[in-house]
């Protein structure tokens, strides 16, 4: 099913970035829908790959189209999937039209061989109109230059409120007990009939909102990092399937998340690396052999009060046109004393060495 293969790869790029512990947040709609217009544009091992990880193509291009159609109460919804090609990219018409038949479609020209700074901003212009000003740098400054050939980008924006409206009233201060110490944080109060299941380690608390979205907070019973390890799709479909109503006193601070993330380490890790060397073959977006990603950046916002949510996602697969090697990365920990130099390029002269045995 295809709610089964995106719920995977939300939860494996979600174990993957949350691997050193705290704060994060990703958009797997927004991650999905990339990546999935990649897969139509790869072929062979590189198709391959992206299917291993996102899910047949076929399957997740309909759920991601009808996730970006939303019910009745009028939610804020704005979706945008917009190829920017350099006039030098020949484009497939193939892509084209696959493109145009998604959410918010469009192609672009981006003077990136000739102005790159003038492209870059150019995109993180289109992508904070998307987002409602909430993402307005999706692309670094550097994360541009004259090899850049095209940039795939997705961006979403969702605001809803609430069908059951916390009470400001209510809000107050309640301890948190963070990894780093008990602290005090703002905190809504509800008391209501709402979602609710209990099932293998984890409370699970449903809150309707407008439009037929719903947010879904996840409790574990003792650490969340020992159970996140547990947490596979068949146990969370498992869970989510046995949310029933019930009257549920809820106490849920309030959120506000604004993380970037580069998913190019995520996404090797996780098997997808072919599109990261010469061997990429993108044949279905351009017949230039040349073409490869460099870079697949992330970054996500979302917010959460008494009266809904309002979050904004965007993701960027920057490609360049290459007949350099680009090779596997190699794995270096620094755990164990080791001397650090600080040097002029130049001439070779040492600012500083040092001897590094007790961090």
């Amino acid at each position: 099913m295809a709610t089964d293969s995106h719920l995977r790869f939300a939860l494996a790029v979600h174990s993957a970035l949350g691997a050193g512990g705290g704060n994060t947040c990703f958009s797997p709609y927004s991650v999905a829908s990339a990546l999935t217009l990649a897969a139509r544009a790869a072929r062979g091992r590189t198709r391959d790959e992206l299917v291993a990880l996102v899910g047949d193509p076929d399957e997740q291009t309909v759920l991601l189209r009808d996730a970006a159609q939303l019910s009745e109460d009028e939610p804020e919804l704005a979706v945008a999937n917009t190829l920017w090609a350099d006039d030098r990219l020949p484009l497939e018409d193939s892509f084209k039209t696959e493109l145009a038949a998604w959410p918010g479609a469009a192609v672009a020209s981006a003077p990136f061989e000739k102005e790159p700074e003038a492209a870059r901003e150019l995109i993180n212009d289109d992508v904070g109109r998307t987002t409602r000003g909430l993402i307005p740098q999706l692309l670094p400054p550097g994360s541009i230059d004259s090899d850049v050939a095209a940039v795939l980008v997705n961006a979403l924006y969702l605001k809803a409120a609430w069908k059951l409206p916390f009470r400001e009233a209510n809000t107050g201060d309640a301890p948190f007990h963070a990894p780093s110490g008990d602290r005090d944080v703002p905190t809504m109060w509800l008391s209501e009939r709402v979602g609710y299941a209990h099932a293998g380690g984890w409370q699970a608390v449903q809150l309707a909102a407008a439009g037929g979205l719903q947010a879904v907070v996840l409790l574990p019973d003792g650490d969340l990092a020992e159970a996140e390890a547990g947490l596979d799709q068949p146990s969370l479909t498992a869970l989510l399937d046995a949310v029933a109503f019930k009257p549920v006193e809820l106490a849920l601070p309030k959120v506000s998340l604004d993380v970037p993330s580069s998913l190019t380490g995520v996404l090797r890790g996780l098997g997808v690396r072919t599109m990261f060397t010469d061997d990429a073959d993108l044949g279905g977006l351009s017949p230039d052999p040349r073409l490869t990603v460099s870079e697949v950046l992330h970054q996500a916002v979302l917010r959460v009060d008494e009266q809904g949510f309002e979050g904004a996602a965007a993701t960027a697969l920057t490609m360049r046109l290459t007949s350099m090697m680009i090779d596997e990365p190699v794995a270096v920990t620094v755990d164990r004393p080791f001397l650090l130099l600080v040097r002029h390029a130049g001439t070779g002269a040492l600012y500083f060495l040092a001897r590094v045995v007790e961090p």
